[in-house]
């Protein structure tokens, strides 16, 4: 099979747990868009958090944010299409949050917000200090998210987190049947909140159609949940070795860990040995 496309997840699939992409990895991509074949970024990250790693590959496609929220076009400094939250719904699901007392951050615009620190916040603002300023990420302590809320113009995605997975689990199962809403695994206690229907598949499936490619011609890596509609779509969806084992019973191939050299492994072998 030829590919022409290749879709990444960053978080645990391009990235390492350094939050590094291996010099193995950059040049193996290097060599994928030699000849020929795109790739893209596919992440539940805010394009601000995206953008230093778009840049580092030297990538010319958008980015898929926010698990398919929206398509961020980096040369144009624009989102393309989009499907965020309207002000009503989210404060609506502001108050639900408030009312079941777990943790959010919220992103928006050209920003993330958070109004106290966690271990996710504090481990996303030490990667942040280690950048250039010029592709550092706008991450905002605030005070008030109702505030932000009233102010901002578009909120892309609500990142949730609790170490309560019981509590975490009932809160996901209400998002539908109360918001209709939908929240999609990250990471095993981060639910990401969206749109119903926002997901990293069918935005991918959604822009591989206007651009004529089909399914087949897609290797797509990921290690989530929120990766799973995605690897299924794709002509050859890899899970890493470090996913769970549901993300590694629904991919056609599981590579090694994101600390290892794996994604420059299977590249070579499925897309850089192909005639």
């Amino acid at each position: 099979m030829k590919y022409r496309l290749v879709a990444l997840d960053l978080d645990g699939t391009l990235l390492d747990s350094q939050l590094q992409i291996r010099r193995e990895t950059i040049d193996a991509l290097a060599r994928v868009r030699a000849k020929g074949v795109q790739v893209m970024i596919v992440t539940g990250r805010h394009h601000g958090a995206a953008y230093p790693y778009w840049r580092q590959l030297g990538l010319e496609l958008p980015a898929i944010c926010c698990n398919g929220t929206y398509m961020y076009d980096f040369r144009a400094g624009r989102p393309l299409a989009s499907n965020p939250f309207s002000r009503q719904e989210a404060c609506r699901l502001l108050r639900l949050i408030r009312d079941r007392g777990i943790y959010t951050m919220i992103y928006a615009d050209d920003f993330m917000a958070y109004e106290r620190e966690s271990y996710h916040v504090n481990k996303l603002l030490d990667w942040s200090a280690t950048l250039p300023q010029d592709v550092r990420p706008r991450i905002d302590r605030i005070d008030s998210f109702e505030r932000m809320l009233d102010e901002c113009e578009t909120v892309w995605k609500f990142a949730t987190a609790g170490d309560d997975l019981t509590s975490m689990s009932a809160f996901a199962a209400d998002l539908e049947t109360t918001l209709g809403l939908s929240g999609e695994w990250s990471a095993h206690n981060r639910l990401d909140i969206a749109h119903a229907g926002n997901s990293k598949g069918r935005r991918l499936n959604a822009w591989i159609a206007e651009q004529g490619i089909a399914r087949d011609e897609v290797i797509a890596f990921g290690d989530q949940q929120n990766d799973i509609e995605m690897l299924r779509m794709a002509g050859l969806g890899v899970a890493m070795e470090n996913s769970r084992a549901e993300v590694r019973a629904c991919a056609d191939w599981v590579t090694g860990s994101n600390d290892s050299d794996a994604i420059a492994d299977t590249l070579q072998r499925f897309v850089l040995t192909v005639a």
